[in-house]
């Protein structure tokens, strides 16, 4: 089983309000089985890939009406502590810290610019059980429209070192403002922040992008569509691999990435 050192990603869910749609999509597009729901957490259904957990789905909480959106948790070995260091850095606790059973404790917040966000300290569930591969989460993005307020932000609430991207001149990187973080030095990149320019619609909020791992993105792309979802960007070769933006039929935003299909130069970085 994995350890995730403090502030890697370590866990993702999604609240949907049709959580069999939810499931039957996301079984299509990634492949993933489920497991029983669980009564006690509030159905809460955990999905694999060739067996390992690599996500999981739950309805809201009876008498809410929160949109369909995925959560992505970083990894904490004291999540009271990481709350406060949120409070102090100007973000929000929105949830918790709450103990989950024996499974471990979780919250939920925001950071200055509006993203949300989880934290997971782990007790017997550790997290991601697959990484990487098709089928599991691989990366993750925070979109905002103040990317001065995120960048100081995370470094306060986790021990990231923070790389800038120098974009090479070409049309797909020309007056893009790219981060990434890493924690334990720049050869372990945990999250990356994009700056949401005036191509995005004013009334889309910041939020976390999850990219997960496929053989194949326009394979995934057109299953994606016929089910009813909808392609907001891409596909679209990198040098990190041929990635899409998309969000499920209830609206919830997620990407999907073939990182065997590399194009182009790995950009330059610079640590700021």
């Amino acid at each position: 089983m994995a350890e995730f050192s403090e502030g890697a990603p370590c866990w993702a869910d999604a609240m949907f309000r049709d959580v069999e749609a939810a499931k039957a999509f996301y079984g299509e597009v990634l492949g993933w089985t489920f497991g029983e729901a669980a009564s006690e957490y509030g159905n809460y259904t955990q999905a694999y890939s060739d067996g390992k957990a690599v996500a999981a789905v739950v309805p809201p909480m009876p008498g809410t009406e929160a949109p369909s959106q995925w959560c992505l948790y970083f990894a904490s070995p004291d999540a009271a502590a990481t709350a406060e260091k949120i409070r102090s850095a100007g973000g929000e606790v929105m949830m918790g810290p709450m103990q989950i059973g024996t499974y471990g404790t979780m919250l939920i917040a925001k950071e200055p610019s509006g993203a949300v966000f989880g934290v997971w300290q782990p007790d017997e569930h550790r997290g991601f059980e697959k990484m990487g591969e098709p089928g599991s989460y691989t990366w993750a993005e925070v979109f905002t429209r103040d990317p001065e307020r995120a960048d100081a932000f995370f470094p306060q609430v986790f021990p990231y070192g923070a790389q800038q991207m120098h974009p090479d001149g070409s049309p797909e990187e020309e007056g893009m403002d790219f981060r990434v973080f890493s924690a334990g030095g720049p050869e372990h990149p945990v999250l990356g922040r994009m700056a949401m320019g005036g191509d995005f619609p004013p009334e889309v909020p910041p939020w976390v992008q999850v990219y997960f791992a496929v053989p194949d993105c326009d394979e995934a792309v057109a299953k994606a569509r016929k089910l009813g979802g909808a392609l907001h960007f891409g596909p679209m070769d990198s040098p990190y691999g041929r990635f899409a933006a998309l969000a499920d039929q209830q609206g919830a935003a997620f990407a999907v990435i073939d990182t065997s299909t590399t194009q182009g130069d790995m950009p330059a970085m610079t640590d700021v």
